[in-house]
């Protein structure tokens, strides 16, 4: 089964302007797939668009901010109107411990140091975040009889790394959701990974993982 091939796949990635959201939507355009770059509203999500617009790839971007229903529902309804289904959602849209503690990779500090209001912005965009965008999207997969969901996660160390709260506990909260990762998108995106569920899938180890499976 050919999982380099992604024609007919429609698929939207949130925080994809700019990193690893970038480049999973670019892995996926260059497989075949027809994909939304979903991110907020700003010049960084343009760019991202125009980029892949010039090489040659049909890339939409959807204004999305995840810690909004009211934004979520905005991008399902732009997904029903102009594609009528979505057969991909890569949950991935985050941010991280220097919203927190800038320092934090030389001067981790002690959880109680953390303010109220970092720790809640850090796990309303993280971890409610994957859980909104997949609550809005699940009844269209459910209706068209099929759909996957992939959360991104981190590696164990991180979860429990000193100084990560809350970014390490907001990851570890999004596997309990889901229970699946990866790096190897266009793999879970095609149709070679159908029936694959509840599993944590490390990208380092794909191979292995994917040898064991067969």
């Amino acid at each position: 089964m050919n999982t380099k091939d992604l024609r007919n796949i429609h698929a939207l990635v949130t925080g994809a302007s700019s990193g690893l959201g970038f480049s999973m939507a670019e892995a996926l355009l260059q497989a075949g797939a027809t994909v939304a770059l979903a991110s907020r509203v700003g010049t960084k999500l343009d760019q991202a668009v125009e980029k892949l617009k010039r090489e040659g790839y049909p890339a939409v971007g959807i204004p999305l901010d995840v810690r909004s229903e009211q934004s979520v529902n905005n991008a399902v309804e732009w997904v029903k109107r102009e594609w009528g289904k979505l057969d991909v959602l890569v949950n991935n849209a985050g941010i991280g411990m220097r919203t927190v503690n800038p320092r934090f990779l030389v001067e981790p500090q002690p959880f109680f140091k953390v303010t109220p209001e970092g720790f809640r912005d850090l796990i309303d965009t993280n971890l409610t975040g994957y859980f909104l965008v997949a609550r809005g999207f699940a009844p269209l997969m459910m209706e068209q009889g099929h759909g996957r969901i992939i959360n991104i996660s981190m590696n164990h160390e991180t979860m429990k790394r000193k100084g990560f709260v809350p970014y390490g506990p907001s990851r570890a909260a999004t596997e309990s959701l889901s229970y699946i990762m990866a790096e190897p998108i266009v793999f879970l995106a095609s149709a070679a990974a159908e029936g694959i569920t509840g599993e944590r899938i490390v990208a380092i180890d794909f191979q292995d993982w994917l040898l064991k499976r067969k």
